[in-house]
């Protein structure tokens, strides 16, 4: 059996909840949810959505982590406690995940509609080829230019973490912070204050400490989308080059004409 037809039986079991009760609230056969739990067959998006409602989790967690070594209610316990919650999402009419952008211009509003699904089905929606079905992503635009070289109005496109425990220090991550909406930084955790430092890639910036309590969603960035290709040094040399051989020109153009004067 798969992690995941462990956790749908065991969490089912928690729920105090017959296949054929668990059936019904998802809208699907006692036969299908057996095959479910013993592996036989994966379910669909739509009906892992249905789960999630059922036993207020994420799906990442029914699909990513073992559950079954701790009650429910401990489970529950260890998300509030991580500040973390369950994820608001839509689907296509395949029932695939979209990818919600979220403009800079929705950004402060993002803060209030992050759990509304009806405020989600407003964003403009995306999907690129290649990424893992096995996460769930969103896309921010970001604004200002503390993490150069990614420029204003940039879309970072990050997969959603739902424990802190899976924070990797160095990398980059969009935050909704309670107090600052929404933030792309560096993050590094400072295991003696337990908060995160965040770090700009400007160092114009100083950086700045938040604690895990005033975190409510993390994304760790995996693609970005700019408007601009990023110059490189080849690329200044390439131009520097293209200079120097425009002014010989013009230096060779000055002596022909001065050799023509002459004759």
């Amino acid at each position: 059996m798969s992690i995941i037809s462990e956790n749908i039986k065991y969490l089912r079991k928690q729920m105090h909840l017959t296949q054929e009760q668990m059936a019904n609230q998802i809208g699907i056969k006692r036969s299908l949810l057996g095959a479910y739990e013993e592996g036989r067959a994966d379910p669909r998006l739509n009906n892992l959505q249905k789960m999630t409602e059922i036993f207020n989790l994420s799906i990442d967690m029914i699909i990513g982590s073992d559950l079954t070594r701790m009650p429910l209610s401990d489970i529950h316990k260890n998300v509030r406690d991580q500040g973390f919650r369950v994820l608001a999402l839509t689907t296509d009419r395949s029932g695939k995940e979209n990818i919600e952008l979220v403009p800079q211009k929705a950004a402060a509003g993002y803060l209030n509609g992050y759990a509304d699904p009806e405020y989600l089905e407003d964003l403009p929606k995306f999907s690129i080829p290649g990424l893992s079905p096995n996460f769930t992503y969103r896309a921010f635009e970001i604004s200002g230019d503390s993490m150069l070289p990614l420029i204003d109005g940039t879309i970072v496109v990050g997969k959603y973490i739902q424990s802190q425990d899976d924070l990797k220090g160095g990398k980059t991550y969009i935050l909704l912070t309670k107090n600052e909406g929404v933030v792309y930084k560096r993050v590094y955790f400072d295991q003696e204050s337990r908060k995160l430092n965040l770090v700009s890639d400007n160092h114009l910036y100083k950086p700045y400490q938040v604690s895990f309590e005033d975190v409510v969603e993390i994304w760790e960035a995996v693609i970005f989308i700019s408007k601009e290709f990023p110059e490189t040094d080849k690329d200044k040399l390439q131009g520097e080059i293209s200079f120097d051989k425009l002014k010989n020109m013009v230096l060779d153009l000055q002596q022909e004409v001065m050799k023509l004067k002459v004759n």
